[in-house]
């Protein structure tokens, strides 16, 4: 047999002898992937109904089967018991009377998709779970029956879910483990309990809706009109009403606890909806509708391994390169995406409002609609995104509602410690958790001073998430001076601030983005600032407006950079936010010489924005001043690049906030620029870079650089290549997609050289 491309298996199954007991589509499906993998051992059958084993055999998916499961099962290494849930202890009643036929070594597995009868079966006929016994189930199936539905991609690139007890033999789980991955299978392992649990609501209840609601309507008088004119959408979601009710009545049996307890979750989700209907609720049924859209939308991007959540459901990082050729051009108008830090504001603000808010320019990064799913989720209504404009409903300062689980919020330190505040104000508890990289960032810097405020706020060791927020603490107002400057721990406090008693105040050592600030004082909250210090009053409200996002600054610098070191070039960069707070990188590129000039000043919303133009001049090392440092703090790694490519010496002090970002930025750029050969020492606070400025040679080499997941350090090597002698590859990419989505899409417009490869690219 032929082995199609998709199938070829990541191992190799080398059980000499298996035996599958019960050859319907799940058992048959089996053998077929087991065939076009290349399996060489034989494969044997047991079935009650012979013709479906001489089918099997006929087709070419068994060699040997029989009706008598004593009969078949001489030298076996693994049995896979494929039978309906409650058959299951009679076959191993049988099994266990002739189990000694065996190889000494047998495994015995299942696929049953109820774990806990099944265990319970084999404690009862066994007397306990043996080591060589790994209960599992395949997450596949199809509305067909019978061996001859066996499908040899059935298992390909779907869940197996084993469920091993305690003391499991390590040995036999990886046999199994090696089984269906060599049917190009994706397998996890998780306890009996949460097992069934899980396919109740994804698997169960979907089966019981759809056979309730065909045979509603099959059993009106008008059926025949209902189903003749029923479009596509009716049929994809009754499809699977056609599957086998005998095996489904096992599993509603077998299940019976936890199909009831989804049951219950649904109905009261139904009520809900029905109240909306009833009362003509708009607001509900659009938090509802496009709630429930999204969660589908990321239920698509799981599947394809395509998004943030795809690294939440712990998928394999890593799978996004960048391969960039030397040289190439940096000429163009470019608008970039929008500010993050705003748009993460934007949506926060606009969900505790009274009033709709219209915002444009919302940045449609992964950090961002994290954010935007997160408020979803506590059931505030939002619509879009649509080509950034996002509608929020405002629910008010305390109309929040208790998500069902914990908030995951991607890869953004910003969301995580700007919700920490938020939440340490509601009456119900919750918990913030984030992707692998975030899990490793501190939070104590926002838990701190939260807790002098009367939160209840739990952490993981070192102060690092998941936060755990205890609801219904009485705030009480603070005086706090930041030890560090942080507009996020600024952020934090002064949100809080809104929840708690007389007034929070905050002095910051150096100044910081104050982008709450004036977004506070547009939806008519009055902040007030003299100096380095900030306050509130608490107890007021929020009212809605329009909000325009101005561009990301810190996306626009990768650009900025690309044509300061890029003989020849000329970009203008549309739009981009130019707060005081944020416009270290314009200070810092002009003290290294570039040619920059800002054109059509202009305030949008409060924030001033303007279109900045930079062309390309000979760049020089400097001794970047210490109070542009937080001014500038997440465009050091571009600005690492245009160092590199200045005369002399930059060096970098009191940075060492760079070193507890999404990664070590400075280490990780100095490794980087080590692969490319560029001179440089590192300090504990900084770095100095000697750079090369000679136009008529490469300023560097390439190599290969690994990214450790960070966005900015990726895109920060993508645009050295415009001064490479060589080709840079770049892994790690994915978390590109948190800030900047088109970020390659726009390099290549500038006349940039850049492949993507793995799962967005080809």
């Amino acid at each position: 047999m032929t082995v199609p491309p998709s199938l070829a298996p990541r191992v190799a199954c080398v059980e000499p002898r298996i035996l599958i007991v019960g050859l319907g589509l799940i058992g048959g499906s089996l053998a077929a992937a087991l065939r076009a993998s290349g399996y060489a051992g034989q494969i044997i059958a047991c079935d009650p109904n012979e013709q479906e084993v001489a089918l099997g055999i006929e087709l070419g998916l068994v060699d040997a089967g029989g009706v008598e499961l004593a009969n078949c099962l001489k030298d076996v290494s693994m049995v896979v018991l494929a039978v309906p849930v409650l058959a299951m202890e009679s076959v191993m009643s049988m099994l266990s009377r002739s189990l000694d036929q065996a190889a000494p070594d047998v495994v015995i597995t299942d696929v049953g998709s109820t774990k806990a009868t099944i265990r319970d079966c084999a404690e009862r006929v066994f007397g306990r779970v043996m080591p060589n016994i790994v209960l599992g189930h395949p997450i596949a199936g199809s509305e067909k029956s019978g061996v001859a539905a066996a499908n040899p991609s059935l298992y390909v690139n779907h869940k197996v879910i084993l469920t091993p007890e305690p003391d499991v033999d390590p040995v036999a789980l990886a046999r199994v483990e090696t089984l269906w991955r060599a049917c190009g299978a994706d397998v996890l392992q998780m306890s009996v309990e949460r097992h069934d649990q899980v396919l109740a609501r994804t698997s169960h209840l979907p089966h019981l809706l759809a056979f309730s609601l065909v045979d509603t309507l099959a059993r009106q008088d008008e059926r025949l009109d209902i189903f003749r004119y029923a479009a596509g959408g009716f049929r994809d979601f009754t499809r699977i009403a056609g599957s086998d009710p005998v095996m489904w009545r096992d599993i509603f049996v077998a299940n019976r606890d936890a199909v009831l307890s989804s049951l219950d979750d649904f109905e009261a989700g139904l009520k809900r909806l029905r109240q909306a209907v009833e009362s003509a609720d708009s607001d509900a049924m659009i938090a509802t509708f496009d709630r429930a859209s999204h969660a589908r939308h990321y239920f698509d991007t799981l599947l394809n391994k395509t998004s943030y959540q795809a690294e939440y459901h712990m998928q394999p990082h890593g799978q996004v390169t960048y391969r960039v050729q030397p040289g190439g051009q940096a000429q163009g108008r470019l608008r970039v995406p929008g500010d993050k830090s705003m748009s993460h504001r934007s949506i926060m603000l606009g969900a505790l409002a009274e009033g709709v808010t219209e915002v444009k320019g919302f940045l449609e990064g992964e950090d961002s609609l994290a954010t935007l799913q997160a408020f979803r989720e506590m059931g505030v209504a939002i619509e879009g995104p649509h080509q950034g404009r996002v509608t929020i409903h405002g629910v008010g300062m305390h109309g929040l509602k208790a998500p069902a689980g914990p908030l995951y919020v991607g890869n953004s330190g910003t969301a995580m410690r700007l919700f920490a505040g938020l939440l340490a104000g509601q009456a119900f508890d919750s918990e913030l958790t984030g992707d692998e990289s975030l899990t490793k960032r501190p939070m104590g810097r926002v838990a701190d001073p939260l807790r002098l405020m009367g939160a209840t706020i739990d952490t993981a060791e070192g102060g690092r998430p998941p936060l755990k927020i205890h609801g219904g603490a009485a705030l009480k107002g603070i005086h706090y001076d930041m030890p560090m400057a942080s507009a996020q721990v600024k952020s934090c406090l002064l949100l809080a601030g809104l929840y708690a008693e007389g007034e929070t105040r905050v002095r910051e050592p150096a100044p910081t983005r104050d982008h709450t600030e004036r977004m506070l004082n547009g939806f008519g909250y009055a902040v007030s600032r003299e100096g380095d210090t900030c306050w509130l009053q608490g107890g007021g409200q929020l009212t809605a407006g329009p909000i325009d996002v101005p561009s990301d600054i810190s996306s626009a610098t990768f650009f900025l950079v690309a044509a300061a070191i890029t003989p020849g070039s000329d970009i203008t960069l549309e739009h981009v936010g130019i707060n005081p707070t944020r416009i270290g990188v314009i200070n810092i590129l002009t003290l290294m010489g570039a040619d920059l000039t800002l054109e059509n000043q202009r305030e949008v919303g409060g924030e001033p924005v303007a279109d900045i133009r930079i062309r390309h001049a000979p760049l020089k090392g400097i001794d970047i001043p210490v109070d542009q440092v937080p001014l500038a703090i997440d465009e050091f790694p571009a600005l690492f690049i245009a160092a590199a490519n200045a005369q002399g010496t930059t060096r970098l002090r009191g940075a060492e906030e760079l070193r507890v970002k999404e990664s070590d930025r400075i280490q990780a750029m100095a490794d980087g620029l080590a692969i490319l050969g560029v001179e440089h020492t590192v300090v504990e606070d900084g770095i100095d870079i000697i750079g090369n400025a000679d136009e008529s040679v490469p300023s560097y080499g390439g190599g290969r650089i690994d990214s450790l997941g960070d966005h900015r350090i990726a895109m920060a090597f993508a645009i050295a290549s415009l001064r490479a002698g060589a080709e840079i590859v770049i892994d790690d990419c994915a978390n590109v997609a948190t800030s900047f989505p088109d970020f390659v899409a726009l390099a290549q417009r500038i006349g940039m050289r850049v492949d993507v490869e793995g799962v967005h690219g080809r």
